[in-house]
């Protein structure tokens, strides 16, 4: 059934960051990385993806944004992707490879008190930049959830609506 945010012209865009407890390339890392190309293979046929942010190497591991959020960490991981709905994207990521990894984010990545989610409508076909993205994940860390930066259990719809879920 379409949404009406599909109807409307808008999509969904989010982005996660991690500080990374070690560097990529160490042993402790060694299942995240395996499990990057599946769960991105995942994403890509999730029903509702739209897009996400690649860098050359076909995921996102290589690019720079969000070093600023580093904090003493080995890196901030990036993950910026487009969606049709909040429902898809919740789907997507409460089911299949990405849950079990998001159960054992804890042995990759440090806690952190900070938002590190941030979801936001774009128009259609919108492609959503990482400085975009860390102007949106600063500006809900500041402010919290509104209906212009906001999260999967407190959202909005297009219209800037509250939601229930």
């Amino acid at each position: 059934m379409e949404t009406e945010a599909k109807k409307s012209g808008w999509e969904l865009a989010q982005v996660n960051i991690a500080r990374l407890r070690e560097p990529l390339d160490s042993d402790l890392l060694k299942d995240f990385v395996a499990n990057i190309e599946p769960v991105n293979a995942e994403a890509d046929r999730a029903s509702g993806f739209i897009w996400r942010l690649k860098g050359e190497d076909g995921d996102s591991t290589s690019i720079r944004a969000f070093e600023w959020d580093a904090n003493g960490s080995a890196g901030v991981t990036v993950n910026l992707s487009t969606w049709d709905s909040i429902e898809s994207l919740r789907n997507f990521v409460f089911s299949g490879d990405h849950v079990k990894i998001m159960r054992r984010r804890f042995e990759w990545f440090h806690k952190v008190s900070e938002m590190t989610t941030v979801l936001w409508w774009v128009p259609k076909g919108h492609i959503p930049t990482t400085a975009e993205a860390e102007a949106k994940l600063l500006e809900i860390r500041n402010s919290g959830p509104t209906p212009n930066a906001f999260t999967l259990q407190i959202c909005f719809n297009h219209l800037g609506e509250r939601m229930s879920h």
